[in-house]
């Protein structure tokens, strides 16, 4: 249905609501660093009837070609929205993921990826120094301190490995043996 159909008074009274959601929306993005005005474009693509073009969207939100520009390539590259492409038109377009448990597996499998590579890439440099350190150094309290600290990056190592067994868990879709989707 067509919001052309709808009376002035009801047609406000749904912008009221949408807003509402789309407000909600931004500020829960916002919690995992995604800024509010791109969670407000998630949103608002949310609730578009149709795949939108950059310009709609500036027009909607009242927001630069460039602004536009930047909250969409964040959104894609966290897959929450698709490009898609439409007989005709010579612009891109732009439509919401709507599979949200998918987004949600796509965005901590992304966020969460880097992370770990980042965090095991250090952690493992550093055992590396340490047990070179190690290997000269004679009993006594800084071979003790130096054994604690491996002993503790060694077991952080452990966790990042068993966080990136559960992203791998997420991106095979197999979470959803553990915690199914409700039907």
């Amino acid at each position: 249905m067509s919001l052309d159909q709808l009376t002035e008074e009801q047609h406000a009274s749904l912008m009221k609501v949408r807003k509402r959601v789309i407000e909600a929306i931004g500020r829960n993005m916002d919690l995992y660093g995604i800024s509010l005005s791109t969670g407000h474009l998630y949103g608002l693509l949310f609730f578009a009837d149709k795949p939108m073009t950059l310009d709609e969207m500036g027009v909607e939100m009242s927001m630069s070609k460039t602004s536009m520009s930047t909250g969409v390539r964040t959104l894609l590259d966290l897959k929450m929205v698709n490009k898609v492409w439409e007989k005709g038109s010579r612009k891109d377009l732009y439509e919401v993921e709507y599979d949200w448990y998918q987004t949600f597996t796509d965005f901590f499998a992304i966020k969460w990826r880097k992370a770990v590579e980042g965090n095991i890439l250090v952690l493992r440099r550093s055992l590396d120094e340490l047990n070179r350190c190690l290997a000269s150094e004679p009993e006594g309290p800084l071979r003790k301190v130096l054994e604690e600290d491996a002993r503790k990056m060694r077991e952080a190592v452990k966790y990042y490995e068993w966080l990136d067994r559960l992203i791998d868990t997420m991106e095979s879709g197999d979470i959803y043996q553990l915690v199914p989707k409700p039907e």
